[in-house]
C-alpha cells in the first residue's frame, strides 16, 4: 500500500455517518452486513449445513462470508485455492457501548410525569446523559418469532438534571447520581401509568400490528450528530467510538483486502472480522468474545473445507488477531493520571496497547506484527501504558488469547471522553486505523 495521505475526509465523513446510522449493536451489524454484500460476501446460516451441498455453497470454497448472531457478526474471505489449514488473520473488535436500556416493564411515573425505567448497560460517565435530547432504538421481537429493527431517531426522551437552586453544593462536592432515583428519562406527561404504552407507541412508529411485539431490547441514544470539531477541524465529536470506530475501520478492512484477493491480489491467510457484543460487561454471552461464536465459525470454515481436526490446530496456531478498542490519549487537564512516558496523542496514529498483567494481550512478538503491518501501510504508531499507580481497563483481547490459543495483539486509537455519550478523536486517526489494519489483512 502507498503511504495514506493526512485526513482522508472520505473515510472519516463515511465513519460519521456509520456512527450515525448505528444506534444499537443490533443496527451496527446490520450495517456492517450491508457494507459487506456489496464487497461480494454473503450470509451463512448457521443452521444450514456448511459444505459445497448447502445453500449458495455454504461456507466452502473461495470467497466472502459473514454470520450474523444478535449484535455480533464474524466474516471471512476464503481465498482461491485455500488450505484447510490455512491460518486466520482476524480484526476483533465490539460493538456495544455503555447506555441506558430499557426495562421489562418500562413504563413509569410520578407527580404528573410520564417516565421510561431504564438500566445501566457497562459503565458510562452518567452525568454525560443529563439534559440530552435521546432518541429509542433497538430490536422488537414479535409474537411470530421474527426480529425487526426499530429506530425513532428525533428528540423522545431526557433526563433532566437537578437545577442548582436545589443542589446547592454540586459545585463544591460534586454531582452525586443514584442509578435507580436520577437516570430515569422523562417522555410525557400524565397522572396515570399506562401499562404497555411505550411498547404500544414502538408498534406504531414501525408500522407493526398492536399486539404484535412480544419482546424488545431497546436502548436510550443521544439524537446529536456526529461533528467536526476544532479551528482546523481536525477533532471528531461523536457517539459510541468506543468501539464502532474499531467495526468501521475493520469493515473498511476486510472488504479492501476481500476485492484486492478478488483481482488476483496472493494472500497467505484468511482475512476475519469479529465484531462482537456485550464487552462493557464482561463478554459472557453467546455473542460475547467469551462465548463460543468465533471459535465455531473458524472451525466449521476448516472443515467446510475438507479438514481434520489436525488441520484445525495447525490453524489456529499460525492465526494471529488484532483486538482493535479505543484507548486513552492525554488529557491536557489530567496528565498526571497517565504514564509519565507513555504520552499518546491525538491523530499520532494508533496505539499499541501493553499491560504486563495481561489486561492487554501484547507482548514483544505481538508488537513486531503490528509494527510490521503499520510499516507495510506506512502508518505511524503508538504505544499505551497504564499508570502504575492506576489499572488499566481490559479488552477482548485476553479473552480471545485464553478461550481459542490464538495470538492476540491489542490496539485502538486514542480518544478523549471515554465512556461518555459523546466521546472525541483525532480526524486523521480513524483513516490511519484502517489503513494499518489492512496492512495487518494483506501481510
Amino acid at each position: 500500500m502507498s503511504a495514506p495521505t493526512r485526513f482522508d475526509r472520505g473515510h472519516t465523513d463515511d465513519l460519521m455517518s456509520f456512527l450515525a446510522a448505528s444506534p444499537t449493536p443490533y443496527h451496527a451489524v446490520a450495517n456492517v452486513a450491508e457494507r459487506l454484500e456489496k464487497a461480494g460476501f454473503r450470509q451463512v446460516a448457521e443452521t444450514d449445513a456448511w459444505d459445497s451441498e448447502g445453500p449458495s455453497g455454504a461456507a466452502s470454497g473461495s470467497g466472502g462470508r459473514y454470520v450474523l448472531r444478535g449484535g455480533a457478526i464474524v466474516a471471512w474471505y476464503v481465498p482461491e485455492g485455500a488450505a484447510p489449514h490455512t491460518p486466520y488473520r482476524i480484526i476483533g473488535a465490539h460493538t456495544d457501548s455503555p447506555n441506558l436500556r430499557v426495562k421489562p416493564l418500562p413504563d413509569t411515573g410520578a407527580h404528573g410525569w410520564r417516565q421510561v425505567a431504564v438500566e445501566i448497560y457497562g459503565g458510562p460517565l452518567l452525568n454525560s446523559w443529563l439534559d440530552r435530547d435521546l432518541g429509542l432504538a433497538g430490536r422488537l421481537t414479535l409474537r411470530d418469532g421474527g426480529e425487526v429493527l426499530v429506530d425513532v431517531d428525533r428528540p423522545l426522551l431526557r433526563v433532566p438534571q437537578l437545577a442548582i437552586h436545589l443542589d446547592r453544593t454540586v459545585t463544591s462536592d460534586g454531582l452525586k447520581l443514584d442509578k435507580q432515583r436520577h437516570l430515569q428519562p422523562v417522555w410525557g406527561l400524565g397522572d396515570d401509568v399506562r401499562e404497555g404504552d411505550l411498547i404500544a407507541f414502538l408498534e406504531e412508529e414501525a408500522g407493526l400490528p398492536a399486539g404484535s411485539v412480544t419482546g424488545w431490547d431497546l436502548m436510550a441514544y443521544p439524537v446529536e450528530a456526529p461533528a467536526y470539531l476544532g479551528r482546523d477541524r481536525e477533532l471528531v465529536a461523536g457517539p459510541r467510538m468506543d468501539n464502532l470506530l474499531s467495526v468501521h475501520a475493520g469493515t473498511a478492512a476486510l472488504a479492501a483486502a476481500a476485492t484486492a484477493a478478488a483481482s488476483g491480489a496472493p494472500l497467505t491467510h484468511i482475512p476475519v472480522l469479529a465484531a462482537f457484543d456485550h464487552e462493557e460487561n464482561g463478554s459472557q454471552s453467546d455473542t460475547g468474545a467469551d462465548g463460543p461464536l468465533l471459535g465455531s465459525v473458524l472451525e466449521r470454515s476448516v472443515f467446510a473445507r475438507g479438514g481434520s481436526y489436525e488441520d484445525r490446530a495447525r490453524s489456529f496456531a499460525g492465526t494471529v488477531c488484532l483486538s482493535s478498542d479505543t484507548g486513552h490519549a492525554v488529557h491536557p487537564n489530567y496528565a498526571e493520571r497517565h504514564d509519565p512516558t507513555h504520552h499518546p496523542r491525538i491523530n499520532g496514529g494508533p496505539i499499541l496497547k501493553v499491560n504486563v498483567n495481561n489486561r492487554y494481550a501484547t507482548d514483544g512478538s505481538g508488537r513486531a506484527v503490528f509494527a510490521a503491518a503499520c510499516e507495510r501501510a506506512g502508518v505511524p504508531f503508538q504505544t499505551f501504558v497504564s499508570h502504575n499507580s492506576m489499572p488499566c481497563g481490559t479488552t477482548i483481547g485476553p479473552i480471545t488469547a485464553a478461550r481459542h490459543g490464538i495470538k492476540t495483539v491489542d490496539i485502538g486509537v486514542a480518544i478523549l471522553s471515554m465512556h461518555s455519550v459523546r466521546e472525541l478523536c483525532g480526524a486523521d486517526d480513524p483513516f490511519l486505523l484502517a489503513n494499518a489494519l489492512m496492512g495487518f489483512l494483506e501481510g
